[in-house]
């Protein structure tokens, strides 16, 4: 089974990249990444701004949320950049490339274009194999200095571009107005790939003390919601680009690394996962992937990169809308706990003989088969 694949002209062992973060922050973590088995890493980012060299304590929380019965999580962090100073950054990564087969990939965030400039002329001297420009940093970046970021992005990268020979990488933010028409014009600009897409930054109050929890501003957040957005934006770019796409954000199986294969990525990159659960989980997420190319009858990457993307994602004009499915409860396993009636707009489920019976007013909506616990209501025909 083949795993390979090939990231701005890199040939990786597989496609996880570890990203950049205090997991790839010094010599010692990045040896980590390779002894666990990552294709690749990108360091921690090298900040201009020196005050972002430092990171205050603590700076992780997780945030627990509900919805009724819905739960879910959020990394919400303030970890900062590189400790290091430029010379300082460029030899660590200088002894790293000297000591790991995997690639290893410099990554700097600038507020000027002298830094830009300084920066990725220090990446080139060092031989680094291509450099990820970090334009999107939640906390600390120019996407998040209220000009028009796209028009920011594009002029940086363009900039960089044009003083430096080795592969770019531009690793995106969420907000912008037009991902694939941003990526389309790095593409024409020369830049060799991009990351879908950066964390988002955000906020989290205590009410108790009435103001924002951990180090008092906003932080950066991730988790597994991340994952949806960035499936919807590769399967539409990646028909369309000819340059390397990583995907970044919402990783916590090897399933959901086959999902970004399938809508066309070429590699993934993984950092949360390996906060929550230690370097070890990058085997984990490995044998996942193996596991789903064993039962599809894979033996690369290529049989499945992009399988759904483009034309396979169905436009509004092509969706199915008729209502031909409807919920049926088995009154076997109906405990007549009433939630089905309760969450239906509808009033299709009524009472009768001490368990819920759906009419013919059910509208197929498909929501209460997710809500029933006994697992009771199934879609049927009509």
């Amino acid at each position: 089974m083949d795993l390979s694949t090939n990231y701005v002209g890199l040939r990786l062992k597989n496609p996880i990249i570890v990203a950049s973060s205090g997991l790839t922050e010094n010599l010692k973590n990045m040896k980590k990444v390779e002894e666990n088995g990552a294709g690749a890493l990108v360091v921690k980012s090298l900040f201009e701004e020196e005050v972002c060299r430092v990171s205050p304590t603590p700076r992780f929380e997780i945030i627990s949320r509900t919805m009724g019965p819905l739960r879910s999580q959020t990394l919400y962090s303030f970890e900062q950049a590189s400790p290091f100073s430029p010379e300082e950054y460029f030899k660590e990564v200088s002894k790293a490339l000297s000591i790991l087969s995997i690639p290893v990939i410099p990554s700097i965030n600038c507020i000027t274009n002298e830094g830009w400039l300084k920066y990725s002329k220090m990446a080139q001297e060092i031989n680094a194999p291509a450099l990820e420009l970090n334009v999107s940093c939640p906390h600390a970046s120019i996407s998040f200095r209220g000009q028009d970021v796209d028009d920011t992005i594009i002029n940086t990268a363009k900039l960089v571009r044009e003083n430096v020979d080795i592969p770019l990488i531009v690793k995106l933010p969420m907000q912008l107005s037009s991902p694939l028409a941003v990526a389309k014009e790095l593409e024409r600009i020369g830049i060799n790939g991009i990351v879908m897409f950066n964390r988002l930054t955000g906020l989290d109050i205590d009410l108790e003390k009435e103001k924002p929890i951990m180090h008092g501003g906003y932080a950066g957040h991730g988790g597994p919601w991340a994952l949806n957005y960035t499936l919807r934006w590769i399967s539409t770019s990646s028909p369309h680009l000819n340059i390397s796409i990583s995907a970044s954000g919402g990783v916590g199986s090897g399933d959901d690394i086959v999902k970004y294969i399938m809508v066309g990525a070429d590699a993934v990159q993984v950092c949360s996962i390996i906060y929550l659960m230690g370097y070890e989980i990058i085997s984990s997420l490995l044998n996942g992937v193996k596991r789903f190319m064993e039962n599809k009858g894979y033996t690369s990457l290529e049989d499945f990169r992009g399988k759904v993307s483009g034309k396979a994602i169905l436009g509004n004009y092509e969706i199915d809308r008729r209502h031909y499915l409807k919920a049926q409860i088995d009154e076997n396993l109906c405990n007549a706990c009433g939630i089905c009636k309760k969450v239906c707009i509808y009033d299709a489920p009524i009472p009768k003989d001490g368990k819920y019976f759906i009419t013919e007013l059910c509208d197929g909506c498909g929501l209460c088969p997710k809500l029933c616990p006994q697992k009771a209501i199934t879609m049927v025909k009509r």
